[in-house]
């Protein structure tokens, strides 16, 4: 089975946090880079990154930058862009990925892109969404997204995958604040310098 291409959306506009997020320190490293680096540690890859028209500097050349010329539109229009790349590259298979996730970490990765397409990360309250890994049927509906639509209707029937310890998005600097916390009882719990399981 061919490896899944990875996207991550990285063109939110950060309105919660008061600012580029993803560009401010978590623990000493951007904070958009955390899922970046725990992909190429899961040695998937080299991936697009969906930003906005002002691009972000913490992605390598590993990363293919893709531009969402309107991100104010929404989520639906940062997947649409990613899945179109998809199409074009003719890919089988697409991990999503957000960029504020800092806690998703290499082995989980390394799981979600060796099953099966489709399956998506099980939330609390019952619904699937991202981490998502899209089979191709999925990635040319997620290719029609616009707006806010984000990928939730069309994960219906996908294989759930457990992991609600990862479920942290990081939308105020109270979960920044948050996300170090469990980042640096992370690191101590698993030695000195692994802030996560490889």
């Amino acid at each position: 089975m061919a490896e899944p291409m990875v996207a991550v959306l990285a063109a939110g506009l950060s309105t919660r946090f008061g600012g580029n997020k993803l560009e401010t320190k978590c623990l000493g490293k951007p904070l958009g880079r955390w899922v970046l680096d725990a992909a190429q540690d899961a040695g998937l890859g080299p991936g697009v990154i969906v930003t906005g028209p002002q691009g972000v500097s913490f992605a390598s050349r590993w990363w293919r930058p893709l531009v969402n010329p309107r991100p104010q539109e929404g989520l639906g229009s940062s997947l649409a862009i990613a899945a179109r790349h998809a199409i074009a590259a003719d890919a089988s298979a697409m991990i999503i990925l957000l960029a504020d996730m800092p806690l998703v970490f290499p082995t989980f990765l390394r799981v979600l892109a060796s099953h099966s397409p489709p399956a998506a990360m099980y939330y609390a309250d019952g619904h699937l969404g991202v981490p998502a890994l899209l089979d191709r049927r999925l990635i040319e509906a997620a290719a029609q997204l616009s707006g806010d639509k984000g990928l939730g209707p069309l994960l219906q029937g996908a294989t759930p995958m457990p992991g609600e310890s990862l479920l942290r998005d990081v939308d105020t600097p109270e979960d920044l604040a948050e996300v170090e916390r469990i980042l640096t009882f992370r690191s101590l719990s698993h030695g000195p310098g692994s802030l996560f399981p490889l």
